[in-house]
């Protein structure tokens, strides 16, 4: 079904919108709560509440992109879900991935806040238009939906140490980056 008649759907209050939502998008969005949280229990919980929020949203919300606003959604959930399971304790693949960015960022700011503020995510931004589409989509992968090293590798075709050297070196251009505008560490 397109998403035009899934959001009509939404609009009418029509239940089958969350059955159509859920065929189309369930494993996009199951997908990035797993890659967040690693529990299948928590993960498809999150995915629940993601049709909830959806059924609220959606009026007075007209999404441009269906999949994008269930993807900003479910991985809102799935990141408090994983500040509430993890607040006193390491969890090893979120915080590999925020360690791994940590480098890049200035001193002064703790990892999960600078997260939430629009002026490193727009300095992001302009520093993903700076580079190739191929290294966006890579980081983006890794760093927003949370892909592992080896799914990448598998996914492109190469060795893990070949994408993880290839992230260091985005890792360090958006250090850079960021340094030139004015964010030291």
């Amino acid at each position: 079904m397109e998403d035009t008649h899934i959001i009509e759907l939404y609009f009418k209050r029509d239940e089958a919108a969350l059955q159509e939502t859920n065929v189309k998008y369930g494993a996009y969005c199951f997908r990035i709560a797993k890659n967040i949280l690693e529990s299948r229990e928590d993960s498809e919980e999150c995915v629940n509440d993601t049709w909830g929020q959806a059924w609220k949203r959606i009026p007075p919300t007209v999404p441009k992109s269906l999949k994008a606003f269930l993807g900003k959604i479910v991985r809102d959930i799935s990141l408090s879900r994983y500040r509430s399971n993890h607040a006193k304790k390491r969890f090893n693949a979120m915080n590999v991935m925020l360690e791994e960015l940590d480098s890049c960022l200035p001193s002064d700011f703790d990892m999960e806040e600078i997260f939430e503020k629009k002026q490193l995510a727009d300095l992001i931004n302009a520093f993903l238009g700076t580079i190739p589409k191929e290294d966006r989509i890579l980081f983006v992968r890794r760093y927003y939906y949370g892909d592992s090293v080896k799914d990448l590798a598998h996914d492109y075709g190469c060795r893990e140490n070949y994408i993880s050297q290839r992230m260091l070196k985005l890792r360090r251009k958006l250090r850079t980056c960021l340094q030139e505008k004015g964010c030291n560490k």
